[in-house]
C-alpha cells in the first residue's frame, strides 16, 4: 500500500456527517422545436431513422423467431435473439454524440446498440475513410456482398455494410463480422467502435473499465461506455468494475497527464425488468439505478437518471457527460430508463408482466412521440416519415434475402476446412511491442538496485565442488520471473501490471521488488481486493491492443474471478474471428500452508477450458523463458508459480540462467534427470519430490527414475513423454493437485492410448487426496510425498523386494476412497 499518504488517526476520529447532494431525474424538458437552434435537420431526421433501423430489425427477427418468416421468406434461424424492441430511443441517444474513437460494450441484448453506434459512425465518417475500412474489413469479403449491383453513395453503402454484417453475424455465416463465431450476443466491429457484447450478465461492467484504463494509460482519445442493464447492477463484476474505476489513486496518487479519473460511462440502460424479475420492487432495493453513484465517491459518479424514451434527453445527457469525462473527472454513472415490450426472448410470453402495462409503456412509444414532434417543429412531414420507414424496410429486407443465401453468405465449411475453428483458438503472434514508442520508466534499467544486484548472484544453486550456495547468493525462481517482466516493461509501452499489493510492497512474495523504483504508478498499481475485476479489466485492456499482467494473489482466489477467466479470458479471440488479440499474461501462485482456501492447486480448471495457454515452471531458467515467451505472444497465458519454490536456485541449467533475453518454447517437457526402468512426469513443484523418489529407488531398489517435468499444460507435446516411456514401459503421473477430475488423469488417458504397446503397467496418477487442503502440519499426508512414488510402483508396477508401503495405493482402497467420494 502507499506509504505517501498519513492516515492520521485525529482527522479519522473526528465526529461529522456524511452529506449527499441532489440525484438530477429526468430533468430534461425541451422539444424538438426547442432544440432547433442545436440541431440540423438532416441530424432530426437522422435520429428517426436509425431508431426506425433498429426498430425493424428486431422487428425482423422476432417474425423469424416467433413465426419463421419475414415478408414472405421463411427461414428457420435456431439461434437466439434477445430483443430491445421499445428501447430504441435510448440506443440511439447513447450513441448519437459518440465517435469512432468512443467504445461502447453492450450485453446481450445489443443489436440496438450496434446499429445506433454503427450508423453514427457512418455519418461521422468520411467517405474516403468508411470506403477504406470496409474495403480492408476482411479482405472486403463482407464489401464485396452488399457492393454486388450497388450503385448508391457510400454512406449508403456504409448503411448496407453494417445492417448486413451485423445480420450475417447473428445467422452464423462467414462473411458476417466475426466469421459467424460470435452470433448475436457477441456481435461487434471495432472499426466503428463497437466492443464486444457479453451473454454473461453484467459481463462487460468490469470489461469496459480496462478499455477505459487503456485509453488513459496509452494516451488514446475518446472515453468508453459500459452498456450494462438494470439487473446486471446485482452482479459482481460490474460492483467490482465500478470500485475500480473509483479508485482514489487516479487522482491522488498518478502523476502529471496521467492525473484523473478514467474516461467511462456506465451506461444502465433500465428497461426495468431483469428476465423474469422486476428490479424495481422486487429483486432490487434501489428504486432508481442512479442511487447507486452516491455509495461510490465523493462525485457520487455525476449520477442521474435520463429519459431513455426522448432520444434528445439522452443526447443532452452524454453531451454534458463527456465535459465531465474530459476534465478527467469520470467515472460516470447514467440510467437511461427504458421500456422493452418484448418478452427477455422469443420464448418469454411475458407472464410475469400485464398486458395493460406492456400496452401503458407502447402508448408512449419513442418512435412515434419523436415522429410526431418532427412534425409538430416542422422539420418533417408525415410523408417523410413514411418514406424513411419505407426506406429502412427495403434496405432490412434486401439485407436479409443477402445474409440467408447460401452461395453469398456461407457457413464456415467445416467439412473442407475441419480445423478451422481450432486455428482461430489461438494468435500464436511474436511481438515486441504492443504499441509503437518509448516505455515510460523513471530510470536506465541498469541503474535499478535490484538488477545491479541480480548481476553479483549465483546463477547455478552449485559451485564447481557440488555444493550449494547459500539461498542469499542463489540466483531464484522469484528472480527469473521479475528479469523476464522489467525487460519487458523496458521494451512494451503498453505494458502494465496490477493486483493486489503489486506496489511498494514488492508484489507478493517480493517478485516485484524493484519494479516501484523503475515504474511510474500508472504502469504498475495496486488494485482493489476485487479478483473479477483486475481479471475483467485486463481482458478489456488488451482488448484495445496493449499487453497486461493482472496478478491473483493466491490460486484459490481464481474462483473469485471465475466468469472472467473461464468466459471471457479464452473465447474472445476466437469469438471475434481472430480480429481481437489478447495478451494477457495473469501471474498465479500455489500456495502450501494455508490450509483449505489458500493452497489449492486449480490448474486442472484453467487447462480444461479451451483458449488459455497453461504454463507452470518448477526452475528459475524455465521461469524466466516462460515468461518471456509469455509476454512475447499476443495470447491468453495462465502463469502458475508455486510458493513453495519461490526461493529455489537452478539445479539443472549447468551454465546457469543467461542474462541475456531467451525464450523457452510452450508446450515443450523437460527431461530433468534420465533413467530407464520408469518414467515421472511431474507438474509444478511436484518434481522436487520426485527427484527424491527418484534417489531413495536408486538407493535402495537399484531402479532407474526418468523424472520429466512438463512445464507447459495447455498446450502440452506427448513426443518426448512416449520416448521415455517406449525407453521405461512405465509412468507416473504427478501434481498437487487432488487427483479426481485433474489434468493429471488426461495426461494419463492419453499415454495410455499414444504409447499403448509399450508400456508394461497402466499409467498411475499420483495426485494430492481428495479433501480440503490441511494445515501445513497436516500436509505430508494430502500432498504427493517422495515415499508414495515408491509405494505406487510397488503396488501398481512391479514388486519392489523388502519394500513395505506406508500408503495404500491397493485396488480395493481406490474403489472404496470413489465409492466414499474421498
Amino acid at each position: 500500500m502507499p506509504k505517501v499518504q498519513f492516515l492520521d488517526p485525529n482527522e479519522s476520529r473526528k465526529g461529522g456527517s456524511i452529506e449527499f447532494k441532489p440525484i438530477p431525474v429526468n430533468q430534461y424538458n425541451k422539444t424538438v422545436k426547442d432544440e432547433l437552434k442545436n440541431f440540423s435537420k438532416d441530424e432530426l431526421i437522422r435520429i428517426y431513422h436509425d431508431m426506425v433501423v433498429i426498430r425493424e430489425f428486431e422487428t425482423m427477427l422476432n417474425l423469424i423467431k416467433t413465426t419463421g418468416e419475414y415478408n414472405g421468406v421463411s427461414y428457420n434461424h435456431p439461434g437466439p435473439a434477445h430483443l430491445s424492441i421499445g428501447q430504441e430511443a435510448a440506443a440511439v441517444g447513447m450513441a448519437f454524440t459518440l465517435t469512432v474513437e468512443d467504445f461502447i460494450f453492450g450485453s446481450h441484448r445489443s443489436h440496438g446498440e450496434i446499429l445506433a453506434k454503427g450508423l453514427s459512425a457512418i455519418a461521422k465518417l468520411s467517405d474516403d475513410e468508411l470506403l477504406e475500412i470496409m474495403e480492408k474489413f476482411f479482405d472486403g469479403s463482407t464489401l464485396s456482398v452488399v457492393k454486388n449491383g450497388f450503385n448508391g453513395s457510400i454512406k449508403e453503402l456504409g448503411r448496407r455494410f453494417l445492417i448486413y454484417g451485423t445480420l450475417a453475424e447473428v445467422f452464423a455465416r462467414e462473411t458476417g463480422f466475426n466469421k459467424g463465431l460470435g452470433g448475436s450476443m457477441h456481435a461487434f466491429f471495432t472499426p466503428f467502435g463497437v466492443y464486444p457484447n457479453n451473454a454473461i450478465v453484467g459481463g462487460s461492467g468490469d470489461i469496459a473499465v480496462g478499455a477505459a484504463l487503456f485509453k488513459k494509460v496509452n494516451r488514446k482519445p475518446g472515453m468508453v461506455v459500459a452498456n450494462i442493464g438494470d439487473a446486471s447492477m446485482a452482479c459482481g463484476p460490474v460492483w467490482e468494475g465500478i470500485t475500480f474505476a473509483a479508485m482514489d489513486q487516479f487522482t491522488k496518487l498518478w502523476e502529471g497527464d496521467m492525473k484523473g479519473g478514467l474516461p467511462v460511462i456506465f451506461n444502465v440502460m433500465n428497461n426495468q425488468y431483469g428476465m423474469g424479475g422486476q428490479t424495481c420492487g422486487e429483486t432490487m432495493g434501489y428504486g432508481m439505478a442512479a442511487r447507486i453513484g452516491a455509495g461510490v465517491n465523493e462525485d457520487q459518479m455525476h449520477a442521474e437518471r435520463v429519459d431513455g424514451y426522448n432520444p434528445l434527453a439522452v443526447i443532452d445527457a452524454y453531451k454534458r457527460k463527456r465535459k465531465v469525462i474530459e476534465e478527467k473527472r469520470g467515472p460516470v454513472l447514467l440510467e437511461v430508463l427504458t421500456y422493452r415490450y418484448s418478452g427477455h426472448s422469443p420464448s418469454d410470453a411475458s407472464s410475469y408482466r400485464s398486458k395493460e402495462e406492456v400496452e401503458a409503456w407502447q402508448s408512449h412509444d419513442s418512435i412515434v412521440g419523436y415522429g410526431k414532434q418532427l412534425v409538430e417543429a416542422g422539420v418533417a412531414t408525415e410523408k417523410d416519415l413514411d418514406t424513411v420507414s419505407e426506406d429502412v424496410k427495403s434496405i432490412i429486407f434486401d439485407m436479409f434475402k443477402l445474409s440467408i443465401d447460401p452461395e453469398v453468405s456461407p457457413y464456415m465449411d467445416m467439412e473442407k476446412h475441419p480445423e478451422l475453428i481450432g486455428d482461430m483458438m489461438f494468435s500464436n503472434e511474436s511481438v515486441d511491442a504492443m504499441l509503437p514508442g518509448k516505455a515510460e520508466v523513471n530510470h536506465k534499467m541498469s541503474e535499478n538496485a535490484r538488477v545491479k544486484q541480480l548481476e553479483k548472484k549465483e546463477r547455478f544453486a552449485f559451485d564447481k565442488d557440488g555444493k550449494p550456495f547459500s539461498k542469499m547468493k542463489q540466483y531464484q525462481l522469484r528472480d527469473g520471473i521479475f528479469e523476464a517482466i522489467i525487460d519487458r516493461f523496458y521494451k512494451d509501452p503498453s505494458l502494465v501490471a496490477y493486483g493486489e499489493e503489486n506496489r511498494d510492497w514488492g508484489g507478493a512474495f517480493a517478485v516485484y521488488r524493484g519494479l516501484t523504483e523503475a515504474l511510474p504508478y500508472h504502469r504498475l498499481f495496486n488494485s482493489p481486493i476485487a479478483e473479477a475485476a483486475i481479471a475483467g479489466t485486463a481482458i478489456g485492456y488488451a482488448m484495445c491492443g496493449g499487453r497486461v499482467i493482472p496478478e491473483i494473489m493466491y490460486c484459490d482466489f481464481l474462483g473469485r474471478s471465475g466468469d472472467e477467466v473461464f468466459n471471457q479470458l479464452p473465447k474472445w479471440q476466437a469469438m471475434s474471428g481472430n480480429v481481437l488479440k489478447m495478451p494477457v499474461v495473469m501471474r498465479v501462485s500455489v500456495g502450501s500452508k494455508y490450509g483449505a482456501q489458500h493452497s489449492q492447486d486449480w490448474t486442472s480448471l484453467v487447462a480444461h477450458i479451451p483458449g488459455l495457454k497453461v504454463v507452470f515452471p518448477a526452475t528459475p531458467y524455465d521461469a524466466k523463458g516462460l515468461m518471456n515467451s509469455a509476454l512475447q505472444g499476443t495470447d491468453p497465458v495462465i502463469y502458475f508459480e508455486s510458493q513453495r519454490l519461490y526461493d529455489i536456485g537452478e539445479q539443472f541449467h549447468e551454465d546457469g540462467v543467461p542474462a541475456g533475453y531467451y525464450e523457452i518454447p510452450f508446450g515443450e517437457p523437460d527431461v530433468k534427470r534420465e533413467g530407464k526402468d520408469v518414467t515421472i512426469l511431474t507438474i509444478g513443484a511436484t518434481l522436487y519430490r520426485a527427484l527424491d523418489a527418484a534417489k531413495i529407488l536408486e538407493e535402495k531398489h537399484g531402479m532407474s527414475a526418468e523424472i520429466i517435468d512438463a512445464r507447459s499444460l495447455v498446450p502440452f507435446n506427448y513426443e518426448k513423454v512416449i520416448e521415455s516411456v517406449k525407453k521405461t514401459g512405465r509412468i507416473i503421473i504427478s501434481g498437487d493437485a487432488t487427483a479426481r477430475g485433474s489434468f493429471l488423469n488426461d495426461l494419463a488417458r492419453n499415454i495410455a492410448e499414444l504409447a499403448f504397446d509399450y508400456l508394461d503397467a497402466p499409467p498411475v496418477v499420483v495426485g494430492s487426496r481428495n479433501w480440503i487442503t490441511p494445515a501445513f502440519e497436516l500436509e505430508d499426508s494430502f500432498f504427493p510425498q517422495p515415499d508414495w512414488f515408491i509405494d505406487a510402483i510397488h503396488e501398481k508396477m512391479v514388486p519392489l523386494k523388502g519394500h513395505v508401503c506406508k500408503s495404500n495405493f491397493t485396488d480395493s482402497e481406490q474403489i472404496r476412497r470413489s465409492r466414499l467420494g474421498v
